[in-house]
């Protein structure tokens, strides 16, 4: 894949980053806020079913899959167990 270039011909249209050496003035040490990288891992069990959806539902699920970088089986998934979640937590 090539670059782009500007009007000019061999210039880039991307401008260069241009680095200082000044002071960066006051700092502040933001204490560690981030999980750790086992709390990320969300293991639960899946169990594959087949379902019949309508056409106009998957094509819905799929625009908005491309539009976000996802799958849209996990955009499903997602938002079946979030309404799952909901309701089973509300009933309690």
């Amino acid at each position: 894949m090539e670059r782009d270039t500007g009007e000019r011909g061999n210039k880039f249209m991307k401008k260069k980053i241009k680095y200082t050496d000044e002071k960066i003035g006051r700092v502040e040490i933001v204490k560690d806020f981030l999980p750790s990288p086992d709390e990320l891992v969300y293991n639960e069990d899946n169990v594959k079913v087949t379902l019949n959806l309508s056409k106009s539902s998957v094509e819905f699920f799929k625009k908005i899959a491309r539009e976000n970088g996802s799958q849209y089986q996990k955009i499903i998934r997602n938002l079946l167990d979030s309404y799952s979640s909901h309701y089973s937590n509300r009933n309690r």
